[in-house]
């Protein structure tokens, strides 16, 4: 799940997959932008056929933080 998230992330900006550590912020060190942002949820919800609440998606600042969220719902 991690891999495909990461390849995911890696279409919306110039950071390679390998290259993304926990650390990483979305907007400060891999350039998104609000649109990307949400953009970016959508498709993980088709891919992972979950549905991520927005108050909860919204608070998410990191790479790290994104793949809890994403371990979270997978499980429920």
């Amino acid at each position: 799940m991690e891999q495909t998230f990461k390849e995911i992330v890696a279409r919306y900006c110039e950071t390679k997959p390998e290259d993304m550590d926990p650390e990483k912020r979305f907007r400060e060190d891999l350039g998104f932008s609000s649109l990307d942002f949400m953009s970016l949820l959508g498709e993980l919800e088709d891919t992972f056929d979950i549905e991520l609440e927005e108050e909860d998606a919204l608070q998410v600042r990191t790479i790290g933080e994104a793949l809890e969220l994403l371990e979270k719902e997978c499980l429920e």
